[in-house]
């Protein structure tokens, strides 16, 4: 199978929004009157991003999820994205397999294909990611004020806890490490969630690389510090496998390390003025998407942790770094 072939096969369908897809040079894309396009890429790599035992199926779904996942974040509604693939080799089930959830999970968000590369070469996939948002309604980083309550989205840690497991680093019973590995390979995008948080929500990002490192983004874009309670996030690891009574049989410092700063959780981290917990309660049924209220924005810089007694914790939690982490 050629190149080209493989692109007819696999990744060529007719568009219903954009005004041109895949075949030419270009495509075209017609956002409404009014709105801006909200442009966000990502790229996930074999051996650094996703095991090579993958189920191709749910690296599909992944690929495009964490780029929404950005446009939730910004709350923006997805148009359309290209996909740039390359491949050590043509295998049609593996293909079959990768754009059957990659495809599935963009029909779900009416996000059309419209355009990309492929060639030969170590397994790299990197998608850019099209969205909507009206003009000056746009979720950035930069809005925190002191006061704000500071929030997150579903839960924490379950991919870092999978991805513990998965290296060897600890023993999880396989029911429990199932559910965990759902998480680290197949995570859910909250663009619902982000749309509802419009007008909202005073600052917000995307949980990718660890909680505590990601919320340093908002304090340094708003120029503002951060008190969280560290009493509340432990017991966001939420896989129904794992209830709060077999917790005790895990380090404490793990369940930590897994929701302060484990990576990969894709949930939305966000401020909000506290007048407007009713509208963020609001915006959480709407969505059908359960937030958390983990802390508030302060005026002095800096992050700072405290336990259920309000004292400090002085453990640090480093976040992922692509080219920190060894």
């Amino acid at each position: 199978m050629g190149e080209f072939d493989l692109i007819a096969r696999y990744f060529t369908r007719p568009v219903r929004r954009a005004a041109l897809g895949v075949g030419d040079d270009c495509a075209l894309l017609a956002p409404a009157p009014g709105m801006q396009l909200a442009v966000s890429s990502d790229m996930l790599v074999q051996g650094r991003h996703f095991f090579a035992d993958v189920d191709p199926e749910r690296l599909g779904h992944k690929a495009l999820a964490v780029n929404l996942s950005d446009l939730a974040a910004c709350g923006a509604r997805p148009l359309a994205f290209t996909l740039a693939l390359a491949l050590p080799r043509v295998d049609a089930p593996w293909l079959e397999a990768f754009s059957r959830g990659l495809l599935a999970l963009a029909d779900g968000h009416g996000c059309e294909l419209v355009g990309g590369d492929t060639t030969q070469g170590p397994l790299n996939i990197c998608i850019t990611v099209f969205g909507e948002v009206p003009a000056g309604q746009a979720l950035l980083r930069s809005g925190a004020r002191p006061g704000d309550d500071i929030y997150v989205s579903g839960t924490l840690g379950d991919a870092r806890l999978a991805l513990e497991a998965l290296q060897g680093h600890i023993t999880l019973p396989a029911d429990v490490l199932a559910a965990a590995r759902l998480r680290l390979e197949q995570p859910t995008p909250r663009v619902a969630l982000g749309q509802a948080l419009r007008g909202v929500a005073s600052s917000a990002l995307d949980v990718s690389d660890g909680l505590l490192g990601d919320l340093g983004h908002i304090l340094r874009a708003s120029g503002t510090g951060a008190c969280i309670d560290t009493s509340i996030t432990t017991y966001l690891i939420a896989i129904s496998a794992l209830p709060i009574s077999a917790r005790g049989k895990f380090d404490p410092e793990l369940l930590h390390q897994c929701t302060l700063a484990g990576g990969d959780d894709y949930e939305l981290a966000f401020t909000a003025p506290v007048a407007r917990r009713a509208a963020v309660a609001a915006a959480s049924l709407a969505s059908s998407t359960p937030v958390t209220r983990i802390g508030r924005i302060e005026a002095e810089p800096g992050l700072r942790l405290v336990d259920a007694q309000g004292q400090p914790v002085v453990q640090r939690y480093a976040s992922f770094d692509h080219f920190a982490a060894g």
